[in-house]
């Protein structure tokens, strides 16, 4: 196995932990928050899904996913570069989705996520695609980072969905 096929593994199970977590939901479901400083379930894929779109696009030299009109069905009254990173209890709040315009959007962003990590060879892993941090991010640790980021948020998800199903 080589390690566009690891990195292609690790992110089909952040989509399958998507779909699973999104499966059923109601609208109440997504919008869900422990207290009112929390994140929703709706908030955790929005967010996880334009990270993984954000930085995959930067380090690949492709277009967001997100710019392609998904911001536009989305509405959101956030800028378009808005990955959710540091956002207000307020900001959270704002983000409102139906389960099947989230299974979308991650979809399309998986696979041109999967699409640009088969190209890879393993010398394209250790080119440099961040000088801004010391030491300089190679494309392995940024897909590594986002596959990290992105399992921590879908369980995060699937935690709150636990809560929900618990108190029926």
């Amino acid at each position: 196995m080589s390690s566009a096929d690891l990195l292609a593994d690790g992110f089909g199970r952040i989509r399958e932990i998507v779909h699973a977590v999104l499966d059923g939901l109601t609208e109440d479901d997504l919008l869900y928050r422990v207290d009112p400083a929390a994140n929703s379930i709706c908030w955790q894929v929005w967010h996880l899904t334009r990270v993984q779109d954000d930085h995959v696009a930067a380090a690949s030299g492709l277009t967001q996913v997100w710019l392609s009109g998904w911001d536009k069905q989305f509405g959101l009254p956030l800028d378009s570069w808005d990955t959710g990173y540091g956002h207000s209890a307020a900001q959270v709040t704002a983000v409102r989705a139906p389960a099947d315009l989230l299974v979308g959007y991650h979809d399309a962003t998986y696979e041109q996520t999967i699409a640009f990590v088969r190209t890879l060879s393993e010398s394209d892993l250790s080119q440099v695609v961040d000088r801004s941090w010391t030491p300089p991010v190679t494309m392995a640790v940024r897909l590594v980072s986002v596959l990290a980021d992105d399992l921590q948020h879908a369980g995060q998800a699937e935690f709150i969905r636990g809560l929900i199903e618990r108190a029926r």
